[in-house]
């Protein structure tokens, strides 16, 4: 059953189809969800695969009141079980044997929305070729949401395809043009695209950053507690 909230959003899934998307992401992301105890060792092919950006993430993990899943490349999964709920000792094993930035664990904020605020559209969707596209958008792929002002660039949204489940925004205002609520806008208004393509929309970002939460939460993305993990940068 769908729910209505507004002419720019149509209608949205119920909070159960869209919690059910968010499981079949991380179990496709990561390997296995939700957490079985306190620190659950998985593994996926996509360890092992160059991901939106081209680049291979051998080590993430997403973390809930539940517990951790920590998904690692399959070789490392026999010698990460090992330690049992360890995570330093399965951090420094992992960081010794992928020479990961000296084995250090990367923490931030995991947030989802199952109903994206209903916040009038801010941008237009164009191709990553398009002239008016920044260089750091192009990454991305397909389309991106831009916002312009007399035709130039001013805001902007990409999307990290992790999987066909879940798909992470990203966004950057320009200086001088961070007020007004255009980040939020346009986080909502590609989280209504993404949960109108089947898929959860999902939002990450660092403790430090404030402005990031604040767009999250006003775009319909609250702070539940998650985490997400990940050995070295990037």
């Amino acid at each position: 059953m769908g729910i209505a909230i507004g002419e720019n959003a149509g209608v949205m899934p119920d909070y159960p189809e869209m919690h059910a998307r968010l499981e079949r992401h991380l179990r496709s992301w990561l390997g296995a969800w939700p957490p079985e105890e306190e620190l659950t060792i998985a593994t996926s092919p996509l360890r092992q695969q160059p991901g939106w950006d081209g680049q291979v993430h051998p080590v993430v993990g997403v973390r809930s009141p539940a517990g951790l899943v920590l998904s690692v490349p399959s070789e490392m999964v026999a010698p990460a079980r090992a330690l049992g709920s360890d995570l330093q000792g399965v951090v420094k094993v992992l960081g010794e044997d992928l020479d990961t930035d000296g084995g250090r664990l990367y923490e931030g904020v995991f947030r989802w929305s199952a109903r994206p605020a209903d916040l009038a559209d801010a941008g237009e969707w164009r191709p990553v070729d398009d002239p008016v596209v920044p260089d750091w958008l192009k990454p991305f792929g397909g389309e991106v949401l831009v916002a312009l002002r007399e035709g130039r660039y001013i805001a902007g949204v990409g999307i990290k395809h992790h999987d066909r489940f879940g798909h992470e925004l990203a966004v950057v205002t320009e200086d001088g043009h961070r007020e007004g609520g255009l980040a939020r806008r346009l986080v909502a208004q590609a989280a209504r695209r993404v949960v109108a393509e089947g898929a959860v929309p999902t939002y990450l970002h660092s403790d430090s950053n404030v402005a990031s939460a604040h767009v999250a939460e006003a775009a319909g993305f609250a702070d539940q507690g998650w985490r997400v993990v990940s050995l070295g940068r990037g």
